[in-house]
């Protein structure tokens, strides 16, 4: 799996996490689907994604996207 597509399983995993976690116990868990949301915004503008750093770092090859 590229880096790219683990980035966007890893977003969407802990955008559905806080959401469950907002619903079952406080509404404050969406300040954390709120900070993934912006992360992807702004990563989509500047090419910056911490995540993507620590998978390059660890070795995962970047490969493409989408086919």
């Amino acid at each position: 799996m590229s880096i790219d597509r683990i980035v966007l399983a890893f977003a969407g995993s802990v955008i559905l996490l806080s959401l469950l976690l907002a619903h079952q116990h406080s509404s404050n868990w969406l300040w954390l689907t709120a900070f993934v949301g912006a992360n992807l915004l702004q990563s989509a503008f500047t090419g910056f994604c911490p995540l993507a750093m620590i998978l390059k770092a660890l070795g995962v090859r970047p490969g493409e996207a989408f086919r």
